[in-house]
């Protein structure tokens, strides 16, 4: 009779499965699909969401441990972490599950869920399965260990990511009263860096501004400094680029962290003649974050006689005078940017405002 039972029940889904394909019907679990990108890496999850409708789900809908279902392959299957067909994530590079890395590429989700709230998360090489009733834990690709937690209820299962970062988030699976978190990581840096070797040795490999940019990528990323000012160097050259108020000042900062600052200055000195007054205001105000209110003080002086009539040009030879002491000097040039702010801009008028009364009580504006 069992043997029966279960011929009929099978019958019964490839019956139901054919009339789906003949009319469009609505599904009771309908498809639904969740990205998220962290860093450059996209990771993306196709699933089935099934309602609680009262039903009981922990132990009941979502049986313990494996079981055999009764139809397909497996006599010891997980659950399926959704409904109908796989539950199917998707890396575009390379990631790490409790520090053991996974492929890029797509995979079937499954899961062992046990009574005490711990929870096996499978990742299988077979993605195009019918749920979980062909599982085979020969093509297992990774498998983690997590634990359930209580949450908010959740009409419908749903998967959501949250605890985003350059470098991981947390994907999640919500349903009932229940949350089962997955981390996921992500070594961003080395995936940016291994892309950009191997787009600069392509036909960007022609164009200076990426070296600069893959430059400036190591430099504000702390990571290989040699490394940047190797690709700086490729960015100014006559062979493969050209001396620009931005390679030129990419490579000075370099070679400031690399405690070589008199050779950064001089290189300094080569790029003021080509900065735009935008270029030099930002040099003069990263000075002053540098501590060097002398130098700041020149590179504004520079600007302010190359474009007297710019705003924000008056208000950095105001930060220069501030950082040196001269106070009265420094409320003169800000009272000329307070006259130069164009019509309609909102968010400068009131902090040029605070900072002139700053300087009328003789205190430092930067």
């Amino acid at each position: 009779m069992k043997k029966l039972l279960i011929a009929v029940a099978a019958l019964a889904t490839a019956a139901g499965l054919s009339a789906q394909k003949l009319v469009i019907v609505p599904d009771a679990s309908p498809r639904a699909g969740v990205s998220q990108v962290i860093g450059i890496t996209e990771v993306s999850v196709d699933y089935g969401r099934p309602s609680v409708n009262k039903r009981e789900v922990w132990g009941k809908l979502v049986p313990y441990g494996l079981n055999d279902l009764g139809f397909g392959t497996s006599t010891a299957a997980p659950w399926r972490a959704g409904a109908n067909e796989n539950t199917v994530i998707t890396f575009s590079t390379e990631v790490k599950l409790a520090g053991q890395p996974l492929a890029a590429g797509a995979y079937g989700l499954h899961m062992i869920v046990a009574e005490s709230g711990d929870v096996t998360v499978i990742f299988s090489k077979n993605s195009s399965a019918w749920g979980s009733f062909f599982y085979d834990p020969a093509l297992d690709a990774a498998r983690m260990q997590t634990k359930w937690e209580d949450a908010p209820h959740h009409e419908l299962l749903t998967y959501e990511f949250s605890d985003i970062t350059k470098d991981g988030a947390t994907l999640s699976l919500l349903w009932e009263n229940k949350r089962i978190p997955i981390p996921i990581n992500v070594d961003t840096d080395a995936i940016v860096v291994a892309g950009m070797k191997r787009d600069l040795s392509g036909d960007k490999g022609f164009d200076d501004r990426a070296w600069v940019a893959a430059s400036t990528y190591l430099v504000q990323n702390n990571l290989d400094l040699n490394l940047a000012l190797e690709w700086a160097d490729r960015g100014i050259n006559a062979r493969t680029g050209q001396p620009t108020f931005g390679s030129l000042s990419n490579k000075a900062i370099i070679l400031e962290k690399l405690d070589r600052s008199e050779e950064a200055e001089a290189l300094m000195d080569q790029a003021l003649p080509v900065g735009n007054a935008g270029q030099l205001h930002q040099y003069g105000r990263r000075l002053i974050g540098a501590k060097k209110p002398k130098r700041a003080l020149e590179v504004f002086k520079l600007n302010a006689s190359r474009n007297p009539d710019v705003w924000y040009v008056s208000y950095g030879l105001a930060r220069g005078l501030s950082a040196v002491g001269d106070y009265p000097a420094a409320l003169e040039a800000l009272l000329k940017a307070q006259k130069q702010v164009p019509a309609g801009d909102t968010l400068n008028p009131a902090a040029i405002e605070a900072n002139i009364e700053k300087l009328k009580r003789g205190e430092d504006i930067n």
